[in-house]
């Protein structure tokens, strides 16, 4: 046996915290961290296993021979495993070998710390170091005017394993190899972020990474940790800002993965009501166990520190707050109160926001949350979860449904597509047309457009056109900026070849022309999420199936005028009540020629006229093109 020698990272404070479920940088002190100790280079290893009888250290370097490096366990019931192994160095394959003393069984587990795994289907860490030169530093100094609630926030989501796959072998692409064509993509395109569905380590492929076991590793799949960094890094330089998916709800029960992790349930719940997920098969994690809150929060707060991340989207948090949530009667227990809120949850995710924002400026959490849930994007002193935004799924859900009908039956259902302004304030939304709406047979959104091919995408870039011009931050699946015609498949790349037909290339257009109005007219984001940002004209056209409103800024000059019209009528002399005397002029317009439209436009300056209308002194009679989002300006 190869002697260990006894080290320690951890100070007293350190374990206190930790058991507080208040330290928050664990990834410095538990893991594989490359140190000199007493001018001898090595590997210091720290592993939280209270229910262990000895841990080894097993790898490469040893033959995976248990009890050739064992480590020893602190005096002070914190339940940590450390040592230190010499000559160890950065690339050395290794995992936990964990005896317990729970009816003696051995588990050989992954460290839940790891920096870098090795690359599935083989399920072992990687010593590796997070050295890297950033070259980032005017975003990171600026991001907060990037990145607050008052800035433009056009978010494109993005799955890395098929965005793009290499034209010969249908292999992955590289982090380095995005580093060139979707950073260019995303500038091209205008988009003001990108989020990535989870990059940390995960096993199977059909989970698109919802599955993951290395939680402070960027999968192998792609590269290095450095490559991941330089992606992010280039799109820093770029001016685009990184969200990253965050899965605090669940993990896999892999037999090198956390669950069961020293022979007992450490990370998981005990309770199978409460740390068994039906609907993923998977096991949900303990919120009221103080180290396991160390554990998730450090997580977060490692990849804004080390990875630069300008945000984390939140999966499934609808999952982590109800206690019923996909359980039938008997399969859950009510709280304290009586309720089927997960009060231990609710205590975490606030814990969560509190220490990312109080940590960082100029970053954003999203939530996930598919429920009313009251108040998620509300601060904590106001008695909120803390999230800075909150998917806005009923819009999503509404919208798509009224874009599904044929335009003669639109008519009977302009309550659908109106009925989320009554509740547009009430959380600082995003609008999501995300991965799960075009998967698992519900088509792509090209696909659910009515009508005959031009119709189709008139559909599209109405709804898109209606998507930016409605309050709230914007998130685009990749594929749909080009109106991807199939259902999204992760196994390949995009459709990309659909770009040579005008129609498609007409879409992205589109897409792209609706980013950058977005980013230039106040009126789109100054107040994004407050009522005194959006004004109705009239709602209740039903018979035309046209509304029109204001979105206001901070300057009322900046004020835009929209006007949909979900017909293919085109609607000659159609009567607007407007808030002041001027000009109006039209500054986009989604039938224009350039889009693949019919070219139905308002050209020029149009004069203002003193007619009274929908309750204003002024009015002006414009001509609607067909399927169109039409945006105007007051001079």
């Amino acid at each position: 046996m190869t002697k260990v020698t006894p080290h320690s990272l951890f100070t007293d404070f350190d374990i206190d915290l930790f058991k507080a479920g208040k330290h928050f940088r664990l990834y410095e002190k538990l893991g594989a961290h490359l140190i000199e100790l007493n001018g001898v280079k090595g590997v210091y290893f720290a592993v939280w296993a209270p229910t262990a009888q000895s841990v080894s250290v097993v790898g490469d370097f040893n033959f995976w021979t248990q009890g050739e490096h064992l480590l020893e366990v602190r005096w002070d019931s914190s339940g940590i495993w450390e040592g230190f192994i010499p000559d160890l160095d950065k690339g050395a394959i290794y995992k936990y070998k964990i005896e317990s003393n729970n009816g003696g069984i051995t588990t050989e587990k992954a460290d839940p710390f790891a920096f870098y795994c090795e690359k599935p289907p083989h399920t072992a860490s990687v010593i590796w170091d997070l050295e890297y030169k950033w070259q980032d530093a005017k975003w990171m100094d600026t991001r907060k005017d990037h990145n607050g609630l008052d800035k433009p926030y056009s978010v494109y989501e993005v799955h890395l394993g098929s965005w793009k796959r290499h034209p010969e072998d249908n292999r992955f692409l590289t982090y380095l190899e995005f580093a060139e064509d979707l950073v260019d993509y995303v500038k091209e395109t205008g988009f003001t972020h990108v989020e990535f569905m989870p990059i940390m380590e995960y096993p199977y492929d059909p989970s698109w990474g919802y599955q993951l076991v290395g939680y402070f590793a960027p999968t192998s799949r792609f590269g290095k940790p450095q490559d991941f960094m330089v992606l992010v890094d280039k799109l820093h330089q770029a001016g685009i800002g990184v969200i990253l998916d965050w899965v605090p709800s669940h993990f896999p029960d892999d037999a090198h993965g956390l669950g069961f992790f020293d022979g007992s349930n450490l990370y998981e719940h005990p309770d199978r009501k409460k740390g068994y997920h039906p609907d993923w098969k998977s096991l949900v994690f303990n919120y009221g166990r103080n180290e396991v809150r160390s554990f998730l929060i450090s997580n977060a707060i490692f990849w804004l520190q080390h990875y630069h991340a300008d945000g984390l989207r939140v999966d499934a948090v609808a999952s982590m707050l109800y206690l019923d949530y996909s359980r039938k009667e008997g399969e859950w227990e009510p709280n304290i109160y009586g309720g089927r809120e997960n009060l231990d949850t609710i205590s975490f995710l606030k814990d969560f926001n509190e220490a990312v924002y109080a940590n960082f400026e100029g970053v954003q959490t999203i939530a996930e949350e598919s429920t009313s849930f009251p108040m998620a994007s509300r601060p904590t002193d106001m008695g909120g979860l803390g999230f800075g935004m909150k998917w806005m799924m009923g819009w999503m859900h509404d919208t798509l449904e009224y874009f599904q009908k044929e335009t003669v039956y639109r008519k009977h259902h302009q309550n659908d597509l109106t009925f989320s302004m009554t509740y547009a304030f009430s959380e600082n939304f995003m609008l999501p047309l995300s991965h799960d709406e075009v998967v698992y047979g519900k088509k792509s959104i090209a696909g659910r457009m009515p009508g005959d091919e031009w119709q189709k995408f008139a559909n599209l870039r109405l709804i898109y056109g209606y998507m930016f011009t409605h309050p709230g931050a914007k998130l685009l699946f990749m594929g749909c900026e080009f109106g991807q015609s199939k259902e999204w498949n992760f196994e390949g790349s995009l459709d990309w070849h659909l770009l040579e037909y005008p129609y498609h290339e007409g879409v992205k257009q589109a897409v792209t022309d609706l980013n950058s109005l977005y980013k230039t007219q106040p009126a789109l984001y100054e107040k994004q999420f407050s009522d005194d940002g959006f004004e109705w004209i009239n709602y209740s056209d039903h018979q035309n199936a046209v509304i029109s409103f204001i979105r206001k800024g901070n300057d009322p000059k900046d004020d835009v005028i929209v006007v949909c019209n979900f017909t293919q009528i085109v609607r000659s002399d159609y009567r607007i009540g407007l808030p002041r005397n001027g000009k109006l002029i039209e500054i986009f317009n989604s039938d224009a020629n350039l889009y693949g439209g019919s070219g139905v436009q308002n050209s020029g300056k149009l004069k203002i006229e003193s007619t009274p209308y929908d309750g204003r002194e002024y009015s002006i009679a414009l001509t609607l093109p067909p399927l169109s989002v039409v945006v105007f300006k007051i001079s």
